[in-house]
């Protein structure tokens, strides 16, 4: 398999184009697909990007297919970009015994266990993918990047930049795990990924992460749905706003009532999420 990424699939829609590519990732070990949506646009404009994190079970599809974003990213003139959520194939015992941990379930962390070394999400969408479009597509400009996702990539997306200020314009959120050391979804996924020692795993929470990393321009929004199962016992996205208001970093934290975890949330919201990078990455 090529690391010079191979298109397999391309749809019109709202005079741009979803394309869905694969590639061999050394970062990863394995073959990987991913999902760009290229708006409508003359071959010399250069395109700002925002990547999309999915969450728990997701693929590179999820948020291409169910989100309806192509909408406003084809008004904005922004290509959006979907990774997958883990490595895939490698065939690691237990990978996929269980929804929230393997594949499916990469975390956007870099895994120290030696069982899932191959767990490198992380640097997977900050190093490799970013370098790969950039080489491979011209029109897209990598360095006017912002980034946003939803449940476990609403996670991924919120510490990823919170560790990369100077390499994304903005952050937005669906329903992020907020605290993941202090959830039952985290403390399962880091103490398989990142071992026993609680102070590893704070490198990958975002409401501990705000205390060091809070030089930031563009506020960060997130929408929560009222309803959702998850809110109580997973997501914590109070103890975020805590954080936020402790370090005094500029947050939206939009609670929404009577809506879910689903992508019914997402696409009702996700016109004001492409607005606020928008005018971030302008």
């Amino acid at each position: 398999m090529e690391e010079t990424p191979m298109e397999i699939g391309s749809n019109k829609m709202f005079g741009g184009y979803n394309k869905r590519y694969k590639h061999y990732s050394p970062t990863l070990g394995c073959a990987m697909t991913f999902s760009v949506f290229f708006p409508p646009s003359p071959p010399s404009q250069k395109l700002p990007v925002l990547y999309w994190l999915s969450g728990l079970t997701c693929t590179d599809e999820n948020f291409i297919i169910k989100s309806g974003a192509q909408r406003m990213a084809a008004a904005k003139g922004i290509a959006l970009v979907a990774p997958d959520t883990s490595p895939r194939g490698l065939n690691i015992e237990g990978e996929s015994d269980s929804w929230d941990l393997g594949v499916g379930a990469g975390f956007y962390l870099n895994a120290t266990n030696e069982k899932w070394k191959n767990w490198r999400m992380y640097d997977y969408v900050v190093k490799e993918l970013p370098t790969l479009l950039s080489e491979n597509f011209e029109q897209l400009d990598t360095s006017r990047a912002s980034i946003s996702g939803h449940s476990m990539g609403g996670h991924g997306a919120l510490t990823i930049y919170l560790k990369n200020l100077d390499k994304y314009k903005s952050v937005s959120a669906f329903a992020p795990i907020v605290n993941p050391i202090n959830c039952p979804w985290g403390e399962k996924a880091f103490s398989n990924y990142l071992g026993t020692n609680k102070s590893d795993w704070e490198e990958y929470d975002a409401t501990c992460l705000i205390s060091k990393f809070n030089k930031i321009s563009a506020a960060i929004l997130i929408d929560q749905g009222e309803e959702d199962n998850f809110l109580k016992n997973q997501l914590l996205p109070h103890k975020f706003e805590e954080a936020c208001k402790s370090a005094s970093v500029p947050l939206t934290l939009r609670m929404q009532p009577g809506y879910d975890h689903s992508y019914y949330f997402i696409a009702t919201f996700i016109d004001d999420h492409i607005s606020h990078h928008a005018n971030a990455l302008a």
